[in-house]
């Protein structure tokens, strides 16, 4: 019974999270568009528009996990037991920052943002990725979504605070904005290198790669910020390359 409901859980979450996502973009909720409501904060850590394209990758990521935890096998699987309610949780935060940004609760967003990062975090140990042995169809449908979904927000995160940060007027400590773009370039660089060391996460990093790549494209009249992220997207693809090339830490348990 627990694990049917759990199983209900996280498909009510992905129902509303998708709901609201696309109603976001449709309505657009309180008449404001996504993007046009970032395009408010003159910041430095903002990717092009076109690196957003990734959420499509991320709904199909979340489509995939619910399906994939519905086969009767995996009703009673240890691995998803283990991360139990708190990918529904993540839908529900999905959801509520959504609304936050929309109506204009920038502060609040901000919390929710960290609310969202943090069960990522923890959903993305509990399972244990790139460390337990898995099938080929359960990390295409768990591991795969849920390090692309971390990666991303892990970067939307660093940029929700920055718009705050500019929203408030923070001087920075009178260190140039764009100087404070490649600080918070090199700090997710910095994580990227802890990921392909500890967990040799590909997927992560190639959220990452996408993300700087965006970034330099967005930040073209400002070239140290162009420099740093071309520097970074080339380091995290080459973290890419010899996490490949190493062997996996775990050998795959089945094909199917």
């Amino acid at each position: 019974m627990k694990d049917t409901l759990r199983q209900f859980a996280n498909l009510l979450s992905v129902l509303l999270a998708l709901t609201v996502n696309i109603l976001a973009s449709t309505l657009p909720l309180n008449g404001q568009n996504t993007g046009e409501i970032s395009d408010r904060f003159q910041v430095y850590f903002v990717p092009a528009g076109y690196v957003f394209a990734i959420w499509g990758i991320i709904y199909v990521g979340w489509i995939a996990f619910t399906i994939f935890q519905f086969r009767a096998d995996q009703k009673e699987s240890p691995r998803l037991r283990r991360l139990g309610y708190l990918f529904a949780l993540s839908g529900i935060a999905n959801a509520a920052w959504l609304f936050c940004w929309h109506y204009n609760l920038f502060g609040l967003s901000v919390l929710v943002m960290l609310a969202l990062l943090g069960l990522l975090i923890a959903s993305y140990l509990r399972l244990n990725i790139n460390r337990d042995s898995v099938s080929r169809a359960e990390r295409w449908s768990v591991d795969i979504p849920f390090s692309v979904y971390l990666g991303w927000i892990t970067v939307a995160t660093v940029a929700n605070v920055t718009d705050w940060l500019y929203l408030i007027e923070w001087n920075g400590f009178g260190i140039a904005p764009q100087t404070w773009a490649v600080i918070m370039l090199a700090i997710a660089s910095i994580l990227g290198i802890a990921m392909a060391i500890t967990r040799r996460d590909v997927a992560f990093l190639a959220v990452l790669v996408w993300s700087f790549i965006g970034i330099a494209v967005k930040q073209s009249s400002e070239p140290l910020i162009v420099a740093s992220a071309w520097v970074a997207a080339a380091l995290m693809a080459g973290l890419i390359v010899l996490s490949l090339l190493r062997k996996p830490f775990v050998l795959q348990a089945s094909t199917l």
